[in-house]
């Protein structure tokens, strides 16, 4: 596919702004009050503040520029981002040294996968908080008012969810595009004033601040890092956009104006240490208070959409490769396949942000936990940047080395300094993602373990074609289509319906759907059929991670092959199983009961494949696991 040019690229750029850049371009909002001010700032003297603001400049050069932009954006699975994109990509390689890599690739993937759950829920919470507390600046009255807002703004945001975003989405990048350009106006007129401030571009006044604060320097760190914190968000939302889209809009636009906006707050900080209780806003004229208060909150609001938004398509990849029950999906865009809402994720993303704001009280508070986080996730994605570099890229174990370890001279410090807020809050992320590890393995565990038991009962096919041909059976007019993940073996639901109905239909389709370790499966590759005799067919339907399969897609690919199946007059055959916690080895007894639990509350496979429902027949077994 062609790379996007001109006037499309530009536009492109553009809507890049609202999604990918929303996270990181609202970190001025606490980055630096957090550097000086509460439990782990720093004294305000021109010393520390030429030292933070060195540490700031080549934080954004050396990690989101350099780590992010330059490299981490080429390790891309066919076009699309993300820690499960990295892990499919590696998965789909055959591996040369064994399957540590690989099982490596798995636990990292799938821990990296909950950690953005957690971000999905922190960065409303913090980056709204936020916004909303510049209304103590303006008039200190309404700080009672902070909370009840932020949670209004919030709960109103998960509410809109179902309508999706096709509508207001197009004004996000111009929102964005007035916001970078707000802040780094009121950046700028402040260095103005203390063109000293830009000294700190010298990474010689970041060694000077650890020599001299050795050990508190190494707490701010934590609150250094938050100016990195989109770092992720612009990797996964690659498939959106293109590496190029991305790379032109940070260059021009984003990096340029939080570097001034950084500076401005250092070079208010100089001139009026006071004003560190909330530099961002001391920026200011007192005038301009409100309506950047207004623009801040929408620029929030933004930030959270994109990381909600990342939690339904990081879903949707879960459920299609199998890490996660099937989920009911819903598309809020004709135009656009990428816009989609889970209702039970937005929900319990909603009840978890609520939880946050009530719980911390304050953004500042929050944005221990959001270091934790985000940082986790960021030595995460490089130590799966370095298995994919060797297996995929087949560099050279010094070459990886090297590129990975510098990557680490920033990620380790970052992560351990941010380890330090664990017992102020930080805690409550991890537990979070331990969570949502723990659903995933499991039913990724469960799947494994219930197809095994399945095949263990499961007739070959071979078998059953001979014994139809010895007695064959009475054939009944129409199709049946039995659903069913082995290719070489028959579906229970046959073996029990002949066994108890003692017919067949005229015509028999074993189905079996796949998802493939790729993105996106053309739809010209996406359906293979094969004629197996006596009016038996075998299809195999392929899907990506990103696709979502319809049953009405699969039959027209079938009609295309000379396989002319309608729905009408079809009857679909699925098996219902029900899952019993045994002794057996392979899985846990309390995980056995947890993938029983959610495989009950799974969505029915009639809803998410789009089968009619009263075109169905179900066929129970009982399972021990």
């Amino acid at each position: 596919m062609a790379s996007p040019r001109g006037r499309y690229l530009a536009t492109l750029a553009l809507a890049a702004l609202g999604v990918v850049y929303g996270d990181i371009g609202t970190s001025p909002l606490y980055a630096i009050r957090e550097s000086f001010y509460g439990t782990h700032g720093i004294a305000v003297s021109p010393g520390n503040v030429l030292g933070v603001l060195s540490l700031v400049f080549w934080s954004l050069i050396l990690v989101v520029t350099i780590k992010y932009h330059v490299v981490i954006i080429r390790a891309d699975n066919k076009g699309e981002g993300g820690v499960l994109a990295l892990m499919a990509l590696v998965n789909g390689t055959r591996l040369a040294r064994g399957l540590s890599p690989r099982r490596l690739m798995i636990v990292l993937g799938i821990f990296g996968s909950a950690l953005l759950y957690a971000d999905g829920a922190l960065t409303p919470a913090v980056t709204v908080m936020s916004a909303v507390e510049g209304l103590e600046i303006a008039t200190p009255a309404l700080a009672t008012w902070v909370i009840p807002v932020t949670l209004m703004i919030l709960v109103g945001l998960f509410l809109l969810q179902s309508r999706g975003t096709a509508r207001i989405g197009a004004l996000f990048g111009p929102v964005m595009l007035a916001w970078f350009a707000t802040i780094g106006v009121l950046g700028l007129s402040e260095i103005v004033r203390q063109p000293g401030v830009l000294a700190a571009v010298s990474p010689y006044h970041a060694v000077l601040f650890f020599g001299e604060n050795l050990r508190r320097g190494f707490v701010v760190l934590g609150a250094v890092f938050l100016v990195v914190t989109g770092g992720e968000a612009l990797y996964a939302d690659l498939g959106h956009f293109g590496h190029r889209a991305i790379q032109i809009a940070w260059f021009s636009i984003p990096l340029p104006c939080l570097l001034l906006n950084y500076f401005g707050q250092g070079a208010l900080l100089l001139r009026t240490p006071a004003a560190a209780e909330n530099p961002f806003y001391h920026l200011a004229p007192h005038w301009a208070l409100y309506p950047l208060i207004v623009l801040a909150t929408a620029a929030s609001v933004i930030a959270s959409q994109a990381v909600i938004s990342g939690a339904f398509s990081l879903t949707r990849q879960a459920v299609q490769l199998g890490y996660s029950p099937r989920l009911n999906i819903e598309h809020t865009s004709s135009r656009e396949i990428g816009q989609i809402y889970v209702p039970s994720v937005n929900w319990g993303l909603m009840l978890l942000t609520c939880m946050l704001v009530l719980g911390f009280q304050t953004s500042s508070n929050i944005a221990g936990a959001y270091g934790v986080a985000l940082s986790t996730l960021m030595l995460i994605t490089t130590l799966m940047f370095y298995v994919m570099s060797r297996e995929v890229w087949r560099w050279s174990i010094p070459r990886a080395a090297l590129v990975v370890g510098l990557f680490l001279l920033m990620d380790v410090p970052f992560f351990a300094a941010n380890m330090l807020k664990i017992r102020y809050g930080g805690w409550v992320p991890l537990v979070i993602a331990a969570a949502v590890y723990a659903l995933m393995s499991t039913w990724k565990r469960g799947r494994e373990v219930l197809a095994k038991r399945m095949l263990e009962k499961t007739v070959p096919l071979k078998m059953l074609l001979a014994d139809l041909a010895a007695e064959p059976p009475v054939r009944v007019p129409g199709t049946a289509v039995f659903m069913y993940g082995t290719a070489d073996g028959t579906p229970p639901a046959l073996v029990h319906n002949l066994a108890h109905n003692k017919v067949l239909h005229e015509r028999i389709v074993f189905l079996n759907v796949v998802t493939l370790d790729i993105p996106h499966v053309p739809p010209a590759e996406r359906v293979t059929v094969k004629r197996i005799g006596k009016g038996f067919h075998s299809v195999v339907a392929r899907y990506g991670f990103m696709d979502d399969p319809h049953i009405e897609d699969v039959l027209a690919a079938c009609r295309a092959k000379s396989l002319d199946i309608r729905i009408e007059g079809t009857t679909f055959f699925l098996g219902r199983e029900t899952l019993v916690a045994s002794e057996r080895p392979g899985i846990a007894e309390w995980r056995a009961k947890l993938f029983a639990f959610m495989s009950r509350n799974a969505l029915r496979a009639t809803a998410f494949f789009k089968i009619p429902p009263n075109q169905v027949f179900e066929v129970g077994a009982q399972v021990e696991l």
